[in-house]
């Protein structure tokens, strides 16, 4: 069997292309431990856009994520509103840890950024 030049050297070349283009793609649809959370905890209430219009956010009057209010608090701020609660928003203290509360809080900063809603 004849060997042709260079095959090898494509076919690795292919395959690395291959590789490289799946973990980056993983990497890219793969959510933030922010989100994770927040879809655990937050929706029912917020929702997954983070306007607070669903169902359980109209009755407790959930804080619209997106609006100038929420966003311009500060990081600590918001923080202590997920650990102690506030108005209808129970605590998560005992739920979250400080560093989920955190990452929870990064997320809700994408509202602001994405445009989402």
């Amino acid at each position: 069997m004849k060997r042709v030049p260079g095959v090898r050297s494509l076919t690795a070349l292919v395959f690395s292309g291959v590789m490289l283009f799946s973990v980056s793609n993983l990497a890219w649809s793969a959510e933030s431990p922010g989100e994770t959370t927040f879809k655990s905890k937050c929706v029912l209430c917020h929702g997954a856009d983070g306007t607070g219009k669903t169902p359980l956010g109209k009755q407790l009057q959930a804080a619209d994520l997106h609006s100038p209010d929420v966003q311009k608090r500060t990081n600590a701020e918001l923080h202590k509103i997920v650990h102690d609660g506030q108005t209808n928003m129970p605590a998560f203290a005992d739920q979250l840890s400080d560093e989920e509360i955190t990452q929870v809080v990064k997320y809700v900063r994408s509202f602001a950024k994405s445009g989402k809603k």
